[in-house]
Parts: structure tokens; sequence; C-alpha cells
């Protein structure tokens, strides 16, 4: 069992009042300084002693060594024993969704709005989990970008979100919202449902997740894990059509991120010029070769390998189209990682959180170090890798002057043990502390 926030009930009144008042003057931003007995200096990935972080509004002014006094300044103390790092970054996630016995019925019954409620529980828990950034890659009806403007305007709490609004796929293909579905009532969904064939309706894909206001392109380039469809790894794009996604993506100064389980869609994925490969179950030398040759990021999500897994050995939790798959990549994925670790793929991170239930992110770290990855380089993938991938090296990922004043803090050394990561219990997003140790918590059961 582990454990996510219940309730930030008055957090979140303080934050529509707040807002309900934007139009007054704001007043001018609280100093506060924040102090670490311990800190993990990214930039250098090296451990630091005591040091005094000085926060401005939303952003860090100084960061100087020992414990500093400010007059008049707010002052903050991380939990005694714990070290200081930046927030993390989770490079996929589903906000709008998570996995339940339920959940392929489920799409059936219920509407958007609620599915929209229930993603702000999901946020909360990723954020107290001390994730304060994410990519949300794939949904539908916009509930991601609807999420990411609450958060944003201080409605709901949560992460900083960049999505992807609804993956591109073929028809078919793993994101083609119509797989399982009866024929009365599957139709033949088009660009604007995130389904194209041929170069000019994946150019109008793209420019359809512009209009209704993505971050990011997220596409299927191979067959998936928990789509009701038999294969897992065949390549479901043509490469003219993953290079007019790309070029297209590119005018409109998106990054490419690629759902990719197969070596040859991933290969495809990769010539045609996308920045990720998500997954990557299957890949041969030969792909990983050239994701270091074009710095093509590696975003692993070892743990929805490993949940997957667990659950398809629960009678009954999945479709039967879709154990199998699962039953094939769960024991993979994690030995996959470990080559592309050893081969000196680059490596951003990722769990696809929502496959298993949010807030439990941090089992990645584990996994990944499990897999032969040191401790060190795993907190770079969350942080400096992640910041680098998602185009926002200026802001997140790092504890400097300039950065937002994003931080965390783990009871214990996670250099001498990664397992503390999922105890983390202090969280600062934006300058705001909104978890401490004595926030109420609930245990959550497995579904």
């Amino acid at each position: 069992m582990q454990r996510i926030l219940l309730s930030g009930i008055c957090l979140g009144f303080t934050a529509i009042a707040a807002a309900q008042t934007g139009a007054d003057a704001a007043p001018a931003p609280v100093t506060k300084v924040l102090v670490c007995e311990a800190l993990i200096d990214v930039a250098q990935a090296k451990p630091l002693g005591p040091h005094s972080i000085v926060i401005e509004g939303e952003r860090i002014t100084e960061v100087l060594p020992g414990r500093i006094e400010r007059a008049g300044a707010q002052m903050l103390e991380a939990p005694a024993g714990s070290t200081c790092m930046p927030g993390l970054i989770d490079m996929h996630t589903h906000l709008t969704t998570q996995t339940s016995p339920q959940g392929y019925a489920e799409g059936f019954r219920l509407n958007p709005a609620d599915f929209a409620l229930r993603s702000v529980g999901y946020a909360q828990a990723t954020l107290m989990a001390g994730f304060t950034t994410v990519r949300d890659l794939g949904d539908r009806d916009g509930l991601s970008m609807a999420l990411r403007d609450a958060v944003n305007q201080g409605l709901v709490q949560g992460p900083r979100i960049y999505t992807s609004g609804k993956s591109i796929a073929t028809t078919g293909g793993h994101a083609d919202p119509t797989n399982g579905v009866s024929r009365r009532l599957s139709g033949d969904p088009g660009p604007a449902e995130g389904v194209v064939n041929g170069v000019e309706e994946a150019r109008k894909a793209v420019r359809q997740r512009y209009k209704e206001g993505s971050d990011l392109i997220k596409i299927t380039a191979t067959g998936g894990v928990l789509s009701v469809a038999r294969s897992v790894d065949n390549p479901q794009f043509k490469l003219d059509e993953l290079e007019a996604i790309v070029a297209t993506a590119r005018d409109y100064g998106f990054t490419v991120a690629a759902h990719a389980h197969g070596a040859e869609g991933a290969k495809r994925a990769i010539l045609a010029g996308v920045n990720s490969i998500e997954h990557g179950t299957f890949m041969t030398d030969e792909v990983m070769r050239l994701m270091k040759e074009r710095q093509v990021w590696y975003v692993p999500t070892i743990s929805a390998g490993v949940f997957v897994g667990e659950f398809a050995r629960r009678p009954g939790y999945y479709p039967e189209v879709v154990r199998p798959k699962a039953l094939a990549v769960g024991p993979l994925i994690q030995k996959t990682f470990t080559r592309a670790f050893n081969a000196g793929v680059p490596i951003a991170f990722g769990t696809d959180a929502g496959v298993f239930p949010h807030g439990l992110n941090a089992r990645e770290f584990v996994l990944m170090v499990e897999a032969g990855m040191p401790p060190m380089d795993a907190l770079l993938s969350a942080t400096v890798n992640a910041a680098k991938l998602l185009g926002a090296s200026a802001d997140v990922g790092g504890i400097a002057p300039g950065f937002y004043a994003d931080i965390v803090a783990v009871p214990g050394d996670p250099l001498a043990d990664i397992s503390v990561m999922q105890r983390l219990n202090f969280v600062v997003k934006g300058g705001e502390l909104v978890r401490t140790p004595d926030t109420v918590v609930r245990e959550v059961k497995m579904p």
C-alpha cells in the first residue's frame, strides 16, 4: 500500500479566492528562505551539505551555503535528516484515467465530466508524490488541457502539465479510440479524433492538436499493450506519414513523442525525426545505436511494464486480447532498459502513470536502480534530462537562480537508499509549500 493525499480542500478554497481577486493589484512577492540540511546539486551531479534557498514569488533568487537569515523573510525548514532536490519530472503520464478492472466498460458509461473530476485527484496525488512537472501523453475530450489550465489558474492543485492532447494513430492503431467497439458504434474516426491514413491526414491531425491547445505531439508508432487489438509491436505508420507529422510539428514548435514497443516502428519514428521513444520494449541494438547517434531520448516506463505484468495474472482484470501482450511486455521492459543504459542511450524519466495508480510514480527510481542505473543517474533522469527533453531547462529540473522554486525533500539519502524516493514528504511548488510531513494522507490499496 502506498500513501497519497486525502484532501486539499482548504488549499483549494484559498487558491480559488485568490483567483477571484486576480483583478486587484498583486501584492509584492513575499521573500522566503528554505533551509535544507543536505542538497543534491543536479547541475554538477553531486551531493552538498547545508544550504539556504532564497525564493521571491515563484522563482529562486539565490542558493547559498549554510543557514542564512533574512530580515522580514518567511523561513521554511525541510524536515530534519532529509535531502532536498529539484521538483521531479515525469515525462509520461495519463492524468485523466487510472487503471481498474472496470476501465474498459467505463468509457461507455461515464461522461467527460466524470473523468475530469477524477483527474483532479490524480493530479493532486502526483504533486504530493513530488512530481511538480509532468507530460501528459494522450487523453480524449481535451480533458488534460482543461486540467492544465485549471492548475495554472490556481483552481486545483497539481503539477505543471505539458500535454499532447489526443494521441495520433492510424486506423486500428494503438490510439484509435474505436478499437474493440461495436461496428454500429465505432464509425470511421478521422484526424479530429487523432486517426490518420496518409500524409495529408497526418498533417491535419497535427494542426488539429495545435488548434485545440496541445503543447506537443504524441504518436503511436507501433501496437500497444492495453489497446483492444492483437499486436503489441507491429509498425503502424509508413515513413512518409511519420515524416509529415514531424515536419508539420516543427512548423508549430512541437516536439514529438513516439510510443513504440516494436523495433521496426521505433526505427521509422527515429528516422523521421521524433524527439523521444516511449517504452521501447523490443528495441534492437540497431535502434539503440540510432537513438544515441541522433540524440533521441528514451522514456522507459518500466513501472508500467511491471504493473501490467502483475495485473495480467489476475483473472478478469484485462480483456483476453490484452492479457498475452501484458505478460510478454511485463518481464522484458526492465531488461531492455538495462541494455539501453549500457549502450549510452539518453534516458529521461517516465512512468506511464495511469496504467498504474497515480502517486506511485517514484517506484520507477527503484526499478531503474535495480536494472543497473546508479542512483545519481536516476535522479538526473527525472530532473536535468527530463527538463532538456521538455525544452524547459531554464525553468525546471534544477535549483539555481531563475528556476521555478520547485523543491522536494526525502527522509534520508537517496544516493544511499533510492527507495526513500517513495517516502517523499515535503513539496514546494512555485514557492508555495504544498506538502509537509504533517499533511493528512490516506492509505490506498492496489486495485
